[in-house]
């Protein structure tokens, strides 16, 4: 599955249905965010049938970023079934992530 961009708009149909959903929130001037977007490229490819992944450009969507206490970035958020179930703040390894999704799935 591709990793999907969502706007504000977007946000309640993409992330908030059923399954497990990882939510990048990000910016393009963030270094950390550049680093970590191929770690999610490549996660994608991996596990992409069980887990959907998002990315929400804080500049462009603030509301979602708002909504969901985002206050550094790159922040990554776990849904599950539309509920928020996991934060985690920072770069993070490929398997890092991993970790936290299998305990989600």
């Amino acid at each position: 599955m591709a990793i999907v961009n969502v706007s504000d708009q977007s946000f309640s149909a993409e992330v908030e249905g059923s399954g497990t959903v990882l939510v990048d929130f990000w910016a393009p001037w963030c270094g950390p965010c550049k680093m970590i977007a191929p770690v999610l490229e490549e996660l994608d490819t991996e596990i992409g049938e069980s887990v959907k992944i998002a990315k929400v450009n804080v500049d462009d969507n603030p509301e979602s970023a708002s909504r969901f206490g985002v206050m550094s970035i790159p922040t990554l958020i776990v849904f599950k079934d539309g509920q928020p179930v996991d934060k985690i703040v920072g770069f993070q390894s490929k398997d890092a992530l991993k970790n936290v999704l299998s305990r989600h799935q």
